[in-house]
């Protein structure tokens, strides 16, 4: 018996060993099924009403422990007992008021302010013809976002009805129902085309709603499984619309998936338990590698230290897991109780039910990458590198004020005061210090050495002005901790902005008249984002390699190769790169941003790069498996490559193409909504789907299967012998 002939038998042995494990899974979960289906129905109905109270205990905080920015936030909290996520902000347009019309405005500013239990004056002053008033609340950014409303009732009650409210919490409570409304309106949008498509592909029958019973039950438990967690840990906004509509387009391509399979198999077996049986050990050993592997990628973000990002992986990662669990259980249940009657289409049987002869579409293109795949590897690699040329022009922001809806109270009194009092004056740079007894901040040294950092920090061209003195929001009451605010000319998110923070840490501090014994730290928005950014790109390699690592030995345990998973790898970065030019030509050069009705702006949000790349690194991978998986199903079973190509394409290229389809529509409707980062999210991600779908998986990949030949599927001797 040669070598090659002891490895298919290998192979063969150990995939068995899988599938009689799903055999017998599947068999537990007929017998079953009724029960099956109760528990998820259990599980779902508790998560959509958890979910009707999710939104109380998200987030939009973008803290980084052990940051500059923390510790500077501590000694906020410490040194003047103010907290800034729940910190509310009144802008009030004074145009030509005399000083003592003034401050008849803060008296009554003041006065509508103790609507708020516990609250206080922090800061207020004049810039600009705008009265700025922050009112430090003692509670957090959930609970101080409640009192909006209340607020900007006793401002109008008050007299001053032209008041303006902004800040984290009424950020918070203005953005939530509009959040809430993308979220409807992306579902409908995605479900709709979800069902065309569907029809489509499978035909008329009961059984094309299984993939909407199983989306529900996968969004719905794992919306129940966030607010659990979110009781205890942050959990960002964003989650609910991520989790629905990822959700919706991961369940039903997993479904879609065993469906097809189980179409085939009805044809083959006469007792519909045991179509349910092979399909799951096909089918299901190939969602469950794919599920792993989508799950690796968003895991990943967990190495990120950064509360904001971890969240999102936790929510991503939940999806693909649930969607595991319902494929196993719930789907197979189902399709048992449905049986033949409800999986045989009515008058209309979907169009890949159709004979596919010689001349259909995925015949003549299986003939053209096996007669010319030197043409299609060349032809497919160069459209994918110029594609992905707008990358080089990307930039990174933290956050924009241009990111949420301008028509909102809290964003429309952000932009007024930009135009007003400088785009920095909402979100100022904030210097603290503690120069570790009462009174020192007091001392002529100090007042020396402030004068003279304000000074030289005045003299940048970025800085629209600095504010400092000798008592209250300044010097805390103890006169131990010092305070100087920097407002500047750009917003909080500008890469100006970014980089003066950067010299007031790096250039300006250290050379202020301050012993170097004392404790300072910038803080603020600004140097919020500066830190986030800084981190994410120290942390980003390592996550990338994780992943990259997770990937490869997983594919190569299962496939028994080393090619196919570093090309693989490589195949992904190419429809990331792709994905992010995309992101770049419409929201920052604005190609189709008119028909699509996007934000367009300068820099992208850092965060939606990296979630971008950690949900295509598995969606990706995703689709790999499905084409993979029959063709080593026909390798095993001893096609040539080849003919093995040929078959997985002609069995697979519809499904896959129908499942992108479905994930293409459901991650648009992230891209209906009205928030950038959203819109990027979704734009990228379907970009990213659609590329992966097409190009590489129906040209490249295919064509580099046929340039390898036996390479394919080569595994050293050091992997075999330790087997």
């Amino acid at each position: 018996m040669n070598t090659n002939t002891q490895q298919i038998n290998v192979h063969l042995q150990i995939f068995s060993i899988h599938c009689n494990v799903l055999e017998k899974w599947t068999r537990f979960v007929i017998r079953n099924r009724f029960k099956a289906v109760g528990l998820w129905v259990v599980l779902t109905l508790f998560g959509l009403t958890a979910a009707l109270n999710l939104d109380q205990h998200l987030t939009t905080s973008l803290t980084i422990p052990n940051s500059g920015s923390a510790s500077a936030e501590a000694l906020l909290a410490t040194g003047f007992n103010e907290n800034t996520e729940g910190t509310l902000t009144v802008l009030l347009n004074f145009k030509n008021a005399t000083p003592t019309e003034i401050t008849e405005l803060e008296s009554k500013v003041e006065g509508a302010s103790k609507v708020i239990p516990d609250s206080r004056i922090s800061f207020q002053r004049a810039i600009g013809g705008v009265l700025i008033t922050n009112i430090s609340t003692p509670f957090d950014l959930n609970e101080a976002s409640k009192y909006t409303e209340v607020l900007r009732d006793k401002l109008s009650e008050s007299g001053l009805s032209k008041a303006q409210v902004t800040g984290p919490p009424a950020i918070k409570s203005d953005v939530t129902p509009v959040m809430a409304s993308d979220l409807h309106r992306g579902e409908l949008i995605a479900i709709f085309f979800a069902l065309v498509i569907l029809i489509l592909i499978l035909g008329l029958s009961f059984t094309v709603l299984i993939p909407f019973i199983v989306a529900i039950a996968v969004i719905g438990t794992a919306l129940g499984t966030i607010y659990l967690i979110a009781l205890n840990f942050m959990m960002v906004l964003y989650i609910p619309n991520i989790v629905a509509l990822i959700g919706l387009g991961l369940a039903v391509d997993y479904s879609l998936l065993i469906q097809h399979r189980f179409r085939s198999e009805l044809k083959v077996n006469s007792s519909v338990d045991q179509a349910v049986i092979e399909t799951m050990r096909t089918a299901g050993r190939t969602v469950v590698l794919s599920g792993f592997i989508v799950t690796g990628g968003l895991a990943c973000l967990l190495l990120m230290p950064i509360p904001f990002v971890r969240s999102l992986g936790v929510a991503g990662a939940l999806v693909p897991l649930i969607s595991i669990a319902c494929a196993l259980t719930l789907q197979p249940a189902l399709l048992s109780y449905f049986g033949r009657k409800g999986s045989t289409p009515r008058k209309f049987h979907g169009i890949w039910e159709r004979e596919r002869g010689a001349n259909s579409l995925i015949t003549r293109v299986t003939k053209l990458v096996i007669k010319k795949p030197k043409l299609v590897f060349l032809t497919s690699t160069f459209t994918l590198l110029i594609a992905a040329t707008p990358m080089l022009s990307l930039s990174l922001t933290p956050s924009s004020m241009s990111a949420i809806p301008k028509n909102l109270e809290s964003a429309a009194a952000l932009n007024w005061a930009a135009e007003k009092a400088g785009a920095g004056s909402i979100t100022p740079i904030a210097i603290i210090m503690d120069l570790g007894s009462s009174g020192a901040a007091l001392s002529n040294e100090s007042k020396s050495a402030r004068i003279a950092l304000a000074n030289s920090i005045s003299a940048n061209p970025e800085v629209f002005t600095v504010a400092g003195g000798e008592k209250l929001p300044y010097i805390d009451a103890t006169g131990r901790y010092l305070r100087i605010l920097v407002i500047s000319k750009s917003e909080f998110g500008s890469p100006q902005t970014q980089a003066l923070v950067k010299e007031i840490r790096e250039k300006y501090l250290p050379e202020s008249g301050f012993p170097k014994t004392v404790p300072i730290f910038v803080g603020g928005a600004a140097a919020q984002g500066v830190d986030l950014i800084e981190k994410l790109k120290s942390t980003l390699p390592l996550i990338i390699l994780f992943a990259l690592l997770f990937a490869f030995f997983l594919l190569a345990r299962t496939f028994k190769s080393i090619v196919l998973p570093l090309k693989a790898i490589v195949l992904n970065l190419l429809s990331t790169s792709v994905s992010y030019a995309a992101i770049v030509l419409v929201f920052k050069y604005g190609v189709g941003s008119t028909l699509l009705n996007t934000h367009q702006v300068e820099e992208i949000e850092a965060w939606v790069l990296i979630f971008i790349f950690a949900i295509l690194f598995g969606l990706t991978m995703d689709y790999e498996v499905f084409l993979l998986s029959r063709m080593k199903e026909a390798i095993d079973l001893g096609a040539t490559n080849e003919h093995a190509i040929e078959e997985s394409l002609a069995k697979t290229i519809g499904v896959i193409t129908a499942a992108a389809a479905v994930m293409f529509v459901a991650v648009m409707g992230l891209a209906s909504g009205h928030f950038a980062g959203l819109q990027e999210l979704g734009i990228g991600l379907a970009v990213g789907v659609a590329i992966d779908a097409t190009i590489i998986r129906t040209f490249l990949l295919p064509s580099t299967m046929v340039l390898l030949g036996r390479w394919n599927w080569w595994l050293p001797k050091l992997f075999t012998s330790q087997r």
